[in-house]
């Protein structure tokens, strides 16, 4: 056997279980952090404060007397709260609350009032909710948004001579006055598809006319983790010039040409850094959520477009980075729910659903591309966290509100025999989600 060549696969395994790792750490803390200080707030004491499971690594006792600490298994975490019989805190410990007095029982979660255990209950998917909203906005801020008027800050190597240059206002293409970015879209129809067109620029206060390319490219902005693109070998920067013979020189033309592919093989012609390559790859049948809630099946290589150039721009208003931050996390949690109604419907593939066999790759190459990628693709699965945790399954922390509801409904909680009965079934539940998505991980193209 070659160790040697097993080097570089070992290395990247490596990255991927150790960007899953921090990610899900960093997912967990947040979530039993919003748990832990809501019951501070509200009167509860914290035994413990755990992220991981199994023999504990390192720990320390805080002036309130709780133990924080790190455990051998970086899977999930917990709070343990005063009188909990578990780290579920689905059941007291009554031979611990029955040695207190009213106002020790009061620090309990089970000895507290209903409001106070539903808002610790509900504040860990809040607080999740909270860290994508956060990292959001903060992307936005970091990044910024195009400025006005559209100023090219730096060009992308692209195949040709073109006398664009960095510092150049674009203020018609091909005789269309240019919109501000978030219009381009329609703004692209209007313009004639053809490899050549007429920009007109302001250039050190003079309105020159010069020969750019046109504006959105057959060219890879960016790489989708696990597709097609990404196992042929394809890299950020790739301009594709013909599919099968075909030249092509707008992203457009690339895209209607994979959609009608059917799925069968193609071959690329690839400009990479002023070398011509070839690189065969199948397009794959993928199911894209949409802004109404519904889905679109396309078939999709995996790579994603953009301008010719990067836009030069300007620091958005904290409202404008806070309304970016909310519409992210509202899109993310019903384009969540739309796939599990349609999967569950039979309209999308239950492949859409993955373990953490796929969690772990996707988190491992969101690290590869960058820490704007990774710290995104944490926002993204922090969302769904949240989201999953709220499902009226017993175990959940949507479970838990359930059981508060009846609480609040009868007038006392469920009996420990209905208790123990929907806890096991919640087990059950989860574990055959787990089976299932693994299996999809395993199994699914």
């Amino acid at each position: 056997m070659d160790i040697i060549g097993l080097v570089p696969s070992f290395g990247g395994f490596i990255w991927t279980i150790g960007a899953f790792i921090i990610a899900l750490s960093i997912i967990v803390a947040v979530h039993e952090y919003g748990h832990y200080i809501v019951g501070r707030w509200s009167g509860i004491e914290a035994d413990v404060f755990s992220i991981g499971f199994g023999p504990v690594l390192a720990s320390r006792v805080d002036k309130r007397g709780t133990r924080w600490q790190v455990a051998a298994l970086p899977l999930g975490g917990y709070v343990k709260f005063k009188g909990d019989a578990n780290a579920a805190s689905a059941k007291g410990d009554e031979e611990e609350l029955s040695h207190l007095t009213p106002e020790e029982r009061r620090a309990t979660m089970h000895g507290a009032p209903l409001w106070a255990r539903a808002a610790t209950v509900l504040a860990g998917p809040v607080f999740n909710f909270v860290l994508s909203f956060i990292v959001f906005a903060a992307v936005l801020l970091f990044r910024g948004v195009a400025s006005d008027p559209l100023t090219i800050e730096d060009l992308r190597p692209l195949p040709g001579n073109y006398t664009l240059e960095a510092g150049d206002e674009i203020v018609a293409i091909a005789g269309e006055t240019t919109p501000e970015l978030d219009g381009f879209d329609g703004f692209l129809d209007r313009l004639p598809v053809e490899p050549v067109l007429d920009y007109e620029v302001r250039r050190d206060g003079e309105t020159l006319t010069v020969p750019g390319p046109f504006p959105y490219p057959s060219h890879a902005v960016a790489i989708t983790p696990s597709s097609a693109a990404e196992e042929a070998g394809l890299q950020e920067g790739d301009v594709i010039r013909a599919v099968d013979g075909t030249p092509v020189f707008a992203f457009s033309q690339l895209r209607e040409i994979v959609g009608e592919s059917g799925g069968e093989p193609m071959t690329l012609e690839v400009w990479r850094s002023g070398e011509t390559l070839e690189v065969t790859l199948t397009p794959r049948r993928m199911d894209l959520p949409l802004e109404d809630g519904g889905f679109e099946t396309r078939w999709l290589i995996g790579i994603s477009g953009g301008l010719f150039f990067e836009p030069a721009s300007e620091t958005p208003t904290l409202a404008e980075a806070a309304e970016y931050g909310v519409d992210q996390t509202i899109f993310i949690i019903r384009s969540s729910l739309s796939g599990l109604y349609h999967m569950a419907a039979g309209a999308i593939s239950t492949c859409n659903l993955s373990g953490p066999i796929g969690i772990a790759e996707t988190s491992g190459q969101a690290a590869s591309a960058g820490w704007i990628s990774f710290i995104w693709f944490i926002a993204v699965l922090s969302t769904a966290v949240g989201l999953l945790n709220l499902f009226p399954i017993p175990v959940l922390d949507g479970g838990h509100l359930v059981f508060h509801a009846w609480e609040a409904l009868t007038g006392r909680p469920p009996s420990d025999r209905a208790l123990n009965a929907l806890m096991t079934v919640g087990l059950g539940l989860m574990l055959m989600l787990m089976v299932f998505a693994l299996t999809n991980d395993l199994f699914c193209p």
